[in-house]
């Protein structure tokens, strides 16, 4: 036997050693094994989400908990003590006493026509400082831009002298427009930024067929944008409906007042702080914003990926 020849034989032999000891260990072990190591490497993990969940979801859970106690159980059970019944004359009392549904009426009110003009006028204005060409788009992207970088408190008082003048005060149109003019410039800085991850291509195609601005900005910008705009206009309309300073500035008729002042108003318009109706406004607040945060974030998650991607 040759020295190469030898050489091979060793070589088959190891393996079949090699063979032996793995055929050895049941193929389940090494499975359970395997299932073993996976399941500690990401114990942490879990064990962070868990926390995570916890710190978030408890204290919802706890405010709907307390919703349905009555105001002896609050003052007398522990505070994570369960209600003794479901009841739901807090929620009752909470929308006729407390006027809870006004106070929604007028969130709507002002919520929805807000966040259409943002909308509106946001995305014609990404469109037109990053699709079409023309002087003095940069500097005016940068002004735009700036309205970011302006406290909000800061131009409250000089906006309520001037409503006031015109004599606008005792209406919903002082909150109306100044939540117009303060989303306007995050919407126009995102919808540009949506508008940048678009292949021009397709703009200039559309201009070669014969599109003006107008056309190519309904029939191509608008349906290539619509999880952008969704996701725009729910950031939006959470940031409107969730606003309690310029609500609480402009508002000087009680009748006028949106769901967080009405909430900040609950609180004291009794002789003795009411848990119950309280925890049972913002238990009504908690599941609306909940159920349309649930039934469109797929839709969130994909405007917010589109805009992070350069096509």
């Amino acid at each position: 036997m040759t020295a190469t020849q030898a050489a091979a034989h060793n070589a088959v032999q190891a393996r079949t050693e090699s063979r032996k000891v793995d055929a050895g260990v049941p193929p389940v072990r090494q499975t359970s094994r395997r299932r073993t190591g996976r399941i500690l490497r990401r114990l942490p993990i879990w064990i962070a989400v868990g926390i995570l969940l916890f710190v978030v979801l408890y204290p919802q859970f706890w405010v709907i908990m307390g919703s349905f106690k009555s105001q002896t159980e609050f003052l007398s059970n522990p505070t994570w003590s369960l209600p003794q019944s479901w009841d739901v004359s807090n929620y009752v009392e909470a929308l006729t006493r407390g006027n809870v549904a006004v106070n929604y009426r007028n969130s709507i009110l002002v919520t929805i026509p807000a966040v259409t003009m943002i909308v509106l006028l946001g995305v014609a204005a990404g469109y037109a400082l990053e699709v079409m060409i023309w002087r003095g788009r940069k500097a005016t992207l940068l002004l735009i831009l700036g309205g970011i970088m302006v406290p909000g408190q800061m131009i409250l008082v000089p906006l309520f002298t001037a409503y006031f003048q015109i004599g606008i005060t005792d209406t919903l149109w002082p909150m109306i427009i100044t939540y117009t003019v303060m989303g306007i410039p995050l919407t126009t800085f995102l919808m540009a930024a949506y508008f940048r991850s678009v292949p021009r291509e397709i703009f200039e195609a559309a201009t070669v067929d014969g599109c003006g601005p107008l056309r190519s900005f309904f029939s191509i910008g608008l349906p290539l944008m619509r999880n952008a705009i969704l996701t725009v206009a729910l950031v939006q309309f959470f940031s409107v409906w969730n606003d309690l300073l310029i609500a609480l500035t402009f508002t000087t008729d009680p009748s006028l007042a949106t769901i967080q002042v009405g909430l900040l108003s609950l609180n004291d318009e009794y002789g003795s702080t009411q848990y119950g109706p309280l925890f049972a406004a913002i238990s009504i607040n908690i599941v609306v914003l909940g159920i349309i945060f649930v039934f469109l974030n797929k839709k969130i998650m994909a405007g917010l990926a589109s805009g992070s991607l350069k096509g």
